[in-house]
């Protein structure tokens, strides 16, 4: 029961820190830029929506400063690579550092508590009366649906298409005449932009900002978006593809949250995304029999920390069974792709 209460909680926070994966995945799969501010704009996100909720502003306006925020740390992180030529990483980590102090800053302390203030949450539970998890979920899925209908129309104009034409080759791009130090502030200000609405959104979900709450947060983002590619696969359109990686969101969530209720110290959790990262980053390079070796091996590692063997077998049969649905699923479509193209000519 009490796992899935947690796997409950987990799937309303992987979708709203879907939105944060999201961004991660603009910057380092279509821009091609490895941004560590991330770890800074998620916090301040965070931070700017609790200090204007406590100074009396309405939760959901408190999302668009928020933004706005987010957009102009990822500004200043593109006008660090491009103007000042300092490299991308670093540049990255300069803004991540300077966010720490700029959020204590706003907050004027380590952490800022909506206890008893008006949230996004709140207010629809006045409303409706459901639970924190469900008003989280649907709030979280309708966001999420609208941002993603808005990224596939941007990158279809003709500004998005250059972006990811950057990301791609940069020297191409700059050849055809376009300016490729504009098109990556403006993917870098789009990305930290949405991290910072997803940092908001996790903020008044959990009843606190916290200046920490950001610590981790690109290497969560990764493992998100690894997952997805690896359990829906890279298919179809751009939409699906951004679903696909909310989706991956939601399911290291529920990894996490299972893994802790089987006993796992929380402690250990950094040293498991790490482990799960570097697994799903060397699946594309080594051949299939090294890609089982690794599965053996990642599932031994969760059985020794956990201890619990059966459900972690488990866990490994339900992906195996989304990954298989998810597969189906895909040649059907194509099938239906191919007899179109075959009727059409």
């Amino acid at each position: 029961m009490n796992i899935l209460l947690a796997i409950e909680g987990a799937i309303s926070q992987g979708v709203l820190w879907g939105l944060m994966t999201l961004g991660v995945y603009i910057t380092f799969k279509i821009l091609n830029f490895a941004d560590m501010t991330v770890d800074g704009s998620f916090a301040l996100g965070g931070a700017v929506s609790a200090i204007l909720i406590v100074k009396g502003m309405n939760p959901w306006l408190s999302l668009i400063p928020a933004i706005l925020t987010g957009m102009v740390a990822g500004g200043i992180t593109g006008i660090l690579h491009t103007k000042i030529k300092i490299p991308e990483i670093l540049a990255g980590i300069l803004t991540m550092i300077a966010l720490y102090s700029i959020n204590i800053r706003i907050m004027g302390q380590a952490n800022t508590s909506l206890l008893g203030e008006s949230t996004v949450i709140s207010i629809l539970n006045g409303m409706i009366g459901a639970s924190t998890n469900t008003l989280a979920l649907v709030i979280g899925v309708i966001v999420s649906i609208i941002v993603i209908a808005i990224l596939y129309w941007f990158f279809g104009t003709e500004v998005g298409s250059a972006l990811r034409a950057t990301g791609n080759n940069e020297y191409m791009v700059r050849a055809l005449g376009a300016n490729t130090d504009v098109m990556k502030i403006i993917g870098l200000m789009l990305g930290n932009g949405l991290v910072a609405l997803s940092g908001a959104f996790v903020a008044q979900s959990q009843g606190y900002a916290d200046v920490g709450m950001g610590q981790g947060t690109i290497v969560i983002g990764l493992a998100s978006i690894i997952i997805g590619e690896v359990v829906f696969g890279n298919r179809f359109n751009f939409a699906y593809k951004l679903a696909a990686v909310v989706g991956g969101s939601i399911i290291y969530r529920i990894i996490i949250a299972v893994v802790l209720q089987l006993g796992m110290k929380s402690t250990d959790l950094k040293l498991l995304t790490a482990i799960i990262v570097a697994f799903a980053l060397a699946m594309p390079v080594v051949s299939k029999k090294v890609r089982y070796t690794l599965c053996v091996l990642l599932v031994a590692f969760m059985i020794l920390v956990t201890k619990q063997i059966v459900p972690i077998l488990l866990i490994v049969l339900a992906l195996i069974i989304v990954k298989l649905i998810s597969s189906v699923i895909c040649k059907v479509f194509q099938k239906d792709e191919s007899k179109q193209e075959v009727k059409g000519a």
